[in-house]
């Protein structure tokens, strides 16, 4: 009998596997594609000014626009204003100010999108950078 139950257990797994493969197929594309989206500065001392860029793709198929960045008082990011059509790249240059900073630190930067999921929550994407002391 423990064999049955082994067998049974088994082939469900099988089966949801199989169901699971063929979902992630039929998933729709990214909304956006980065080149990078985590930068390692490596050391830093404090003062060091950094700067960095995120290049992004618009695989949406729709026009996409960039609505707000944030990010901590030590990054000053610059963005696209207007609208990134289909297929074509859009970025963000980024300026790290270490002059405040006293240990090391991942940083992360939140972009949201005017365009809204179905539901009508807006799109948020996130990169990030990381240094040393």
């Amino acid at each position: 009998m423990p064999h049955k139950t082994l067998l049974l257990a088994l082939s469900t797994l099988l089966l949801l596997a199989c169901h699971t493969a063929q979902k992630a197929q039929s998933a729709p594309p990214a909304f956006v594609t980065w080149d990078q989206k985590m930068v390692d500065l490596g050391t830093v001392k404090r003062g060091d000014k950094r700067t960095m860029a995120y290049e992004f793709t618009n695989t949406s198929g729709e026009n996409v626009q960039i609505d707000i960045v944030d990010a901590c008082a030590c990054t000053k990011v610059e963005f696209p204003r207007g609208v990134i059509e289909p297929g074509k790249k859009g970025r963000l240059d980024v300026t790290f100010d270490s002059t405040e900073k006293e240990k090391s630190e991942t940083i992360s930067i939140t972009i949201v999108f005017k365009n809204t999921h179905a539901n009508g929550v807006p799109r948020i994407e996130f990169v990030e950078y990381k240094f040393e002391f």
